[in-house]
């Protein structure tokens, strides 16, 4: 079963929620001249994730699909969409393009440096490379320009069956999904390391309007704040444990 919600103008947020490990699998479809599907999700949720697709245009005029990293549920289903849509295809960053699709896709993805800018009609999205944030030497986010929009993949997951969209804290769900992962075998979400702090400010620095996560609410409200605070979260949770003087190399 899926939901659609229209969490900004023309950004349609698909949800799947799958009970048995608590965990929604968020999608987002922007209408276009060129439309974008932002996560292409896992290969075995191809057939529900098209459905909810076919609710809002044709599938097949997707020309548009983008991904943070290479990730089952950000792009397992990738050559099936590009199957089914002629004109489709992967958007990424040059390392995801390289490293990944030029082996993984049916057909070569559109490689993207930074600040680079992919135009879709109205819309104008801006490629932000940010290497193993989330996670993923090749990770990355898109970042609309007019209505502020920030597709963040996997920053501020949230487990449990969350609400499309909230003006309310999300950290504190997304601190407490981490910790809760901190326990079993998907520890270590995100690595946290000098160049983290820097890549979060400057996604701050753009005032997103919305905040477009892959798993858990999208967030609508200060999200320069809460990107900001999301380092403190990180920091807290993954950051480096200083060493006791008498244990540093002399």
């Amino acid at each position: 079963m899926y939901k659609i919600n229209e969490i900004a103008p023309d950004v349609y947020r698909i949800s799947v929620f799958v009970p048995e490990i608590q965990l929604q699998f968020n999608h987002f479809l922007i209408k276009d001249d060129e439309p974008l599907l932002y996560h292409a999700g896992l290969k075995h949720m191809f057939p529900i994730l098209r459905e909810a697709v076919e609710t809002l245009i044709d599938s097949r005029l997707i020309r548009w699909i983008g991904f943070s990293h290479f990730e089952v549920d950000e792009c397992g289903a990738l050559n099936d969409w590009l199957e089914i849509a002629p004109n489709a295809q992967a958007v990424c960053s040059e390392a995801g393009a390289l490293v990944n699709m030029s082996d993984f896709a049916l057909r070569p993805a559109l490689a993207m440096r930074t600040n680079e800018k992919l135009k879709t009609g109205k819309r104008e999205y801006r490629f932000i490379r940010t290497p193993h944030l989330p996670h993923g030497w090749d990770a990355g986010v898109m970042f609309e320009e007019s209505d502020k929009t920030l597709l963040c993949s996997d920053l501020f997951h949230q487990n449990g069956d969350s609400i499309a969209l909230t003006d309310r804290d999300i950290l504190e769900a997304h601190k407490s999904s981490m910790l809760f992962f901190e326990s079993g075998p998907l520890m270590d979400y995100t690595p946290y390391n000098h160049k983290t702090k820097a890549m979060l400010l400057e996604l701050a620095a753009l005032e997103p309007r919305t905040l477009a996560t892959m798993h858990g609410s999208s967030f609508f409200g200060d999200c320069s704040k809460a990107l900001t605070e999301l380092d403190e979260v990180m920091k807290e949770i993954w950051g480096e444990v200083e060493v006791p003087s008498f244990l540093r190399p002399v």
